[in-house]
């Protein structure tokens, strides 16, 4: 068996990995890569193998990074079915219609600025037929049912607690009387949250694919509600809007059921109106409603087993003209909007509306990927720019913790530690930035004695039995070149300080002017030298 890493290789996004075996390929995920300009142009590369050879694609869920290129793959060949749960099948059947809609509406944008300048035009990655066609291809499968996808491989979903429909997949490969178990976490959720059930505990394993978003790090143990009312009264003293971008899947059900509970204990002010801003979130929470049964017993006993809540401050705005009305009015509101990193969406617009407003709030409740402008709000920016306009950062930025989909470092690794029949021989770990999954193979290496290790995309593991073999590629990394960023960025922290100190001294001692400088230089040409072989 052959597996690759096409995708979520040292970044968050762009989840995508192939198997190979007895000369047939599949793939785990086939997802948009998102985020910094760098990064979202490897949603434009040729798929490493013709997607024609591809067979039927295993998903684990329907979050845009993981299932957003699927209709790209069809567009280009693709034939085969589309396995994944039932709520992930009505998931994906609002958002890639969506996601379709977002890049003919930017292909044209670009299309008509680039006209001026005599270019050709913008083709969008693909469109909104590639991804209706890409919806038939969908076969519903349920949790916990084992089902041979080839006479030698047997998958079995298990609920990953992340979102709705939500899977990891514990895949068994017969190859030459061996037999070898992978198992794909998909995206992990976390224990104990609101809406959904824990994620399933996985008896053993020769092998594990685990993301590592949160690998660095412990989510807070907080009151939630509590923190969540005191951002809201302080936005509401000082006469602002509170504006959370949030996941158009998942983390506004989430907010919503917080906020539900929030009205029923009676500390939710019935004059505080909030708004639900986006299409696609609307649709998202209708599918979540039509799928209560796969909630967990808190939830059913508070939505009354299923149904939608009804609260008097929860206003549904469908239209475009109903979002923009929020631009114009004088009293203060809650604005859930998407998208989650403020990327693209109606949060852009109230985003342009109330940055620059002292007395409004921007909250955000999930993860923000490295050259989002999420992340750059949360860096503290102090200028941005939103729909080709200059905006001033005058609002208050904050985030809340522990409102994740994601499990940190110490329930990835309590979850994996339930694999003891057998215990993996290896991990690697996936989908997340360089940092996160470092600190996430110190625990794998050094707390369980498991080896584990980071791909760079388009590495490959040849495995057989409980033996791997690392195939490192030669394709120039994305990550790779961040990661030489980051390294530069601290160099020039360092040199910085470095120059101040040395301007002090010289001021007191002028005749140490003359050997500082020179070693400055010769440190340059150090720096100047170690890099050229890598064309920086």
């Amino acid at each position: 068996m052959r597996l690759e890493f096409w995708g979520a290789a040292r970044t968050v996004t762009g989840s995508c990995f192939s198997v190979e075996t007895n000369d047939r390929r599949f793939l785990v995920d086939c997802g948009m890569f998102q985020g910094a300009k760098r990064i979202r142009e490897l949603n434009y590369e040729e798929f490493p193998v013709s997607p024609a050879e591809i067979e039927f694609v295993l998903l684990t869920h329907a979050h845009i990074d993981h299932c957003g290129l699927l209709p790209r793959l069809v567009k280009n060949g693709f034939k085969g079915p589309i396995y994944a749960t039932k709520a992930t099948c009505e998931l994906v059947k609002i958002m890639l219609p969506d996601s379709a809609h977002i890049q003919e509406s930017d292909a044209l944008i670009l299309t008509r600025k680039g006209q001026r300048r005599g270019d050709a035009p913008v083709e969008p990655l693909y469109s909104l037929d590639d991804a209706t066609e890409t919806l038939t291809h969908l076969q519903i499968v349920n949790y916990n049912e084992p089902f041979d996808v080839l006479p030698n491989v047997t998958v079995t979903f298990r609920d990953a607690g992340h979102i709705l429909g939500s899977s990891t997949l514990t895949m068994k490969v017969t190859e030459y009387e061996k037999s070898t178990t992978v198992v794909f976490s998909g995206d992990l959720g976390q224990p104990d949250q609101p809406i959904l059930r824990n994620p399933v505990a996985i008896d053993g394993a020769d092998f594990l694919v685990v993301e590592s978003t949160y690998g660095d790090r412990a989510h807070q143990l907080y009151d939630k509600e509590t923190a969540l009312m005191e951002i809201i009264n302080d936005t509401m003293d000082r006469g602002g809007n509170l504006i959370i971008p949030a996941f158009a899947v998942g983390r506004t059900q989430t907010l919503l059921y917080y906020f539900y509970r929030l009205y029923k204990e009676g500390r939710l002010d019935e004059d505080i109106p909030i708004i639900l801003d986006s299409p696609l979130a609307i649709a998202a929470t209708r599918v979540f409603m039509e799928n209560s049964h796969e909630f967990d017993e808190d939830a059913m006993k508070l939505l009354e087993n299923g149904k939608i809540p009804k609260f008097p401050q929860l206003k549904i705005f469908a239209t475009a003209a109903e979002s923009r009305s929020l631009n114009t009015a004088e009293s203060s509101a809650i604005i859930l909007s998407a998208s989650g990193m403020a990327d693209a969406g109606r949060v852009l617009h109230h985003l342009k509306h109330n940055l620059w407003r002292p007395e409004s709030t921007v909250l955000f409740v999930g993860y923000q990927a490295e050259g989002s402008l999420g992340r750059r709000l949360i860096d503290g920016i102090k200028r941005v720019r939103i729909m080709g306009e200059e905006v001033a950062v005058k609002a208050k930025i904050m985030s809340l913790d522990g409102f994740s989909a994601h499990a940190d470092a110490t329930q990835i690794t309590d979850w994996a530690s339930s694999m003891t029949n057998p215990a993996p021989a290896k991990v690697f770990i996936v989908h997340g930035e360089t940092p996160a999954a470092n600190s996430l193979k110190e625990l794998f290496d050094k707390k369980m004695g498991i080896e584990a290790y980071i791909p760079f995309r388009g590495d490959a593991a040849k495995i057989h039995g409980r033996a791997a073999e690392i195939i490192q590629s030669n394709i120039k990394s994305v990550s790779v070149e961040m990661e030489m960023e980051d390294v530069l960025k601290d160099f020039d922290a360092e040199y910085r300080q470095m120059r101040k100190r040395v301007l002090q001294l010289v001021v007191h001692q002028p005749k140490l002017l003359e050997p500082m400088v020179k070693a400055l230089a010769k440190a340059r040409k150090f720096i100047k030298k170690l890099f050229t072989p890598y064309n920086i």
